[in-house]
């Protein structure tokens, strides 16, 4: 046998586990859950990434945003394609730059330049401010002076140039337009109570009387004497009849207690309505002439009853202050009254004027009316008065001076307008809006040289004769008058901006809103955590505990109608500049500041004792209120300006109708007319549902436009950081980077425009004066050199760089966005121009806006529905009143068809 062969069988030395018993289901499931949470994690750290980078882009381009809107806002409302290295201002930045600007310290200063002398309309020191306003305008904007003062003639080539030519202008621009209407100045006036015998047993101090505790008031207090504006010259005698406020109720409660007018003089008290329309009351029922006064039972708890002693010496009333002032029909129609329609040109047809009284009449002080008031009282002596007012008729030469800041959108004007001449040294009315204007011109001109250009044009204009009867801005209105309708999308006025303690507002309804959001975004002047809106809810401190009643009440029932409007800002009727441009042409227009309260230091209106130390003692104690109502003046111009739409709310009014419609209806209830509202109210409805169409097509607009700005910002901002980084990469293989990105600079610019540290503007409105304002010779022409030898270095950059500049932007979508928004804009323009009837109210055709106007027996107050209200009130004809639904009817149809989208 063979031997056998031993194998050798090697064993690990751990017996293996059978494979049936490893479970291997552990193994693959961990590791899948090891894989699926890791690829997790990398794609939550991916998403994180991908957010954080998303976060910080648009952040980024929310800065880019910030920077270049107004600039791309510019490029796609305008064919402009300007350039300017440095940030441009716009929106909220804009708006907080303007805001560091207006102060007290220049207030003040201004204020003692325009109110410490005489500037009646028509005067030598009249044209001084008018020159004084120029060159402000052209110190602060820019402007070059010229070799020679540009004074036009209106109705001359130049003035019309001056105005038809705005929407060419591509820089700053100032004049002065005088216009020529028929207005008259005192000659000699005299007031006297006769005996039997007709000898005069008292005779009148008609002037004021003051000494040198106010300065200025004694030392102007005859320079210009007391009379009304616009009066009728010639004399008369007649017994004394008391006719209270002079209002149509108190004449007919006259007449139905038996009293008999005729050939009487009428002595009334100021207050209630507008003066002319006292006078108009008393010739309308026989009277020869007419006394009026100012009675301290209208000073509420502010007289010497409770203690106050008289100005110079306290806050109550002097008693031989005097209000002077027109005695124009206001309600008639406004402006020069032989050129009803048309402008007052040197060579002006002139009719015979149909809005001034044919009787004459005196403004009394209360000094004098008490003793004339003696002669009616039971027991008076109820002897004969003699009154002689004799004035001089001529045509005497007025001058609006205004100035024109270019925007981008050249057929979308904002004005804005103050009046500047007074009565005597007005350093209330207006001087107090003067000061304010001042401000708001200084913040603007701060915005230019920092590189603001306004999306709309600008118009600032200072208006004059405003006192007569609203002379120059109705001119002004009336020779412009298809240039205003084709251009101005809205009017801001300030008349006098402080005279007392509480904030008050009026506007068109369609800017209500609008005016109360730029008074809440505005803090109070005086109360800390408080906000200018907040002031119309102030009063005065002066508390006493006597008070008449019928004055209190017709404050309270005043006061009443602003609250019941629901924002708190009240309507306006007439009175003051706005009116030519709410009343004939149909802009949306708004007005403000502080007014007096019955517990308020006693504003002498229109009185020499209107003055600087009335003002700094007791109107505006350090001027903040001055400054409160220049900063919402100003914001409210730089929103209207460059609101990409324009914030005209045509619901809010359209729901207004409403409430007027309301109101008519329940005079209607109580006469026995008997007349059919249906068909206007559902006119209304209609017009109310388009609104909110238009309100909807209005955001969605502007939503889109937005939208296209932040997605180009955010292009424009990955471009830039792309074409960096190549850049640097380029770089670190030693080649040239030629690239430059036209958002920025090269340095060879930045030096040539002085950008950095050196690159400060000229600060005109910081240097140092001795009388106020300006300095006695203002460096103009250097300001504005400085200003065009900026902008002409802006312009040296290459064209390659504002070539590449233009073709990265995409243009067409952008005017797409825009042609939507351009066609929302005129819709709301044309809303207020919807109200516009061109035959006028009955009796008052110069007056043409059916919505709303001065009440015809009124003057200063708003009557709503003004035909049809008084087709009830005055007419009581229900065939009027039908006639007058049918018109507003027909506008109210065409306003919602205007308003479709």
């Amino acid at each position: 046998m063979g031997e056998k062969t031993s194998v050798k069988k090697e064993y690990p030395d751990e017996i293996p586990v059978p494979a049936a018993a490893v479970p291997p289901t552990r193994t693959v499931r961990g590791s899948w859950l090891r894989t699926r949470w890791g690829l997790v994690l990398k794609l939550a750290v991916v998403a994180l990434f991908f957010v954080y980078t998303r976060r910080q882009t648009e952040w980024k381009a929310e800065q880019e945003l910030e920077v270049h809107e107004g600039r791309w806002l510019a490029r796609v409302f305008s064919d402009s394609w300007s350039w300017s290295p440095r940030k441009v201002l716009y929106g909220k930045k804009a708006e907080e730059a303007f805001l560091t600007v207006p102060n007290a310290e220049s207030a003040i200063k201004a204020s003692r330049q325009y109110a410490t002398k005489p500037h009646l309309a028509g005067s030598p020191g009249d044209l001084d401010t008018a020159k004084d306003f120029l060159r402000l305008l052209q110190t602060e904007l820019g402007i070059e002076e010229p070799s020679t003062l540009p004074l036009y003639s209106a109705g001359s080539a130049e003035s019309r140039e001056a105005t038809l030519g705005i929407s060419k202008l591509k820089a700053p621009s100032a004049w002065i337009d005088t216009y020529y209407p028929v207005m008259n100045t005192p000659l000699d006036h005299s007031l006297e109570i006769l005996d039997e015998e007709g000898n005069a047993v008292w005779t009148a101090e008609l002037e004021e009387v003051a000494d040198e505790t106010d300065p200025d008031a004694g030392k102007y207090f005859d320079a210009v004497t007391t009379w009304h504006g616009l009066s009728r010259g010639g004399s008369a005698k007649g017994k004394l009849v008391y006719a209270n406020y002079g209002r149509k109720e108190d004449y007919d409660a006259l007449v139905e207690n038996g009293v008999d007018l005729n050939g009487t003089i009428v002595i009334t008290r100021y207050g209630g309505i507008f003066r002319g329309l006292k006078v108009k009351g008393a010739q309308e029922r026989g009277a020869l002439a007419c006394l009026i006064y100012s009675d301290t039972r209208d000073d509420g708890t502010v007289t010497v009853e409770n203690g106050y002693a008289p100005y110079p010496y306290g806050p109550a009333r002097n008693p031989n202050s005097v209000q002077r002032g027109s005695t124009q029909y206001l309600s008639v129609y406004p402006g020069d009254p032989t050129t009803p329609g048309y402008p007052s040109y040197e060579n002006s047809t002139r009719t015979e004027g149909t809005n001034i009284p044919t009787i004459p009449s005196l403004p009394l002080s209360w000094a004098n009316a008490q003793v004339l008031l003696r002669e009616v009282q039971e027991g008076g002596g109820n002897r004969t008065i003699s009154l002689v007012n004799n004035v001089d008729d001529k045509v005497i030469p007025i001058w609006n001076t205004l100035g024109v800041i270019p925007g981008r959108i050249k057929d979308e004007v904002v004005v804005i307008g103050n009046h500047r001449d007074a009565w005597v040294l007005g350093a209330t009315d207006p001087s107090s809006g003067t000061v304010s204007i001042h401000e708001v011109i200084r913040g603007l001109g701060h915005l230019l040289r920092h590189g603001w250009t306004p999306l709309r044009t600008i118009v600032i204009a200072s208006w004059d004769a405003e006192e007569y009867g609203l002379i120059g801005s109705t001119e002004w209105g009336e020779d412009f008058a298809d240039w205003i309708d084709d251009h101005v999308v809205a009017y801001l006025n300030l008349d006098s901006s402080v005279s007392g303690s509480r904030f008050r507002a009026s506007a068109t309804p369609s800017l209500a809103h609008f005016v109360r959001a730029a008074a809440e975004d505005i803090p109070h002047p005086t109360k800390a955590d408080k906000t200018l809106w907040d002031a119309t809810k102030d009063n005065g401190v002066l508390i006493g505990e006597h008070i008449d009643a019928e004055a209190l009440a017709a404050y309270e029932e005043a006061e009443a109608e602003t609250v019941a409007a629901g924002t708190g800002v009240g309507v306006l009727g007439s009175g003051s500049d706005y009116t030519v441009f709410v009343q004939r042409t149909g802009v949306a227009s708004a007005n403000g500041g502080f007014g007096s309260t019955l517990q308020d230091p006693v504003y002498h209106y229109h009185s020499v004792f209107d003055s600087q130390r009335w003002q700094e003692l007791y109107g505006d104690p350090g001027f903040s209120r001055h400054v409160a109502v220049a900063k919402h003046l100003g914001l409210q111009t730089v929103r209207l300006a460059d609101a990409i739409v324009l914030p005209i709310n045509t619901t809010h009014h359209a729901f207004e109708l409403e409430k007027y419609l309301d109101k008519v209806e329940s005079i209607a209830s109580t006469t026995s007319l008997d007349v059919d509202f249906s068909g206007l109210r559902n006119a209304i409805e209609s017009l109310q549902k388009a609104s909110l169409r238009l309100d909807d097509e209005k955001a969605d607009a502007e939503k889109k436009l937005k939208k296209l700005l932040r997605k180009f910002a955010r292009r424009h901002f990955i471009r830039r950081k792309v074409r960096s980084a190549l850049c640097k990469l380029k770089k670190l293989f030693g080649r040239e980077c030629r690239h430059r990105d036209a958002s920025r600079p090269s340095a060879r610019t930045s030096a040539a425009i002085g950008m950095g540290a050196a690159d400060k503007p000229f600060e005109c409105s910081g240097m140092k004066t001795k009388n106020g304002m300006l300095p006695m010779k203002p460096r103009v022409g250097h300001a504005a050199a400085m200003m065009r030898e900026r902008r002409e270095r802006e312009l040296e950059l290459s064209e390659e760089t504002v070539a590449h500049d233009k073709r990265r932007f995409p243009t067409k979508r952008f005017k797409k966005a825009v042609k939507r928004i351009r066609e929302v804009n005129q819709k709301l323009k044309l809303f207020e121009r919807g109200f516009i009837h061109q035959e006028g109210i009955k009796d008052r055709e110069w007056y043409r806006n059916l919505d709303v106007a001065p009440g015809k027996w009124l003057g200063y107050g708003a009557t709503t529905f003004p035909a049809l209200t008084e087709a009830f009130t005055i007419e009581k004809n229900a065939t009027q009143a039908e006639y007058e639904i049918k018109r507003l009817q027909e506008l109210v149809d065409n306003l919602t068809s205007v308003l479709k989208v």
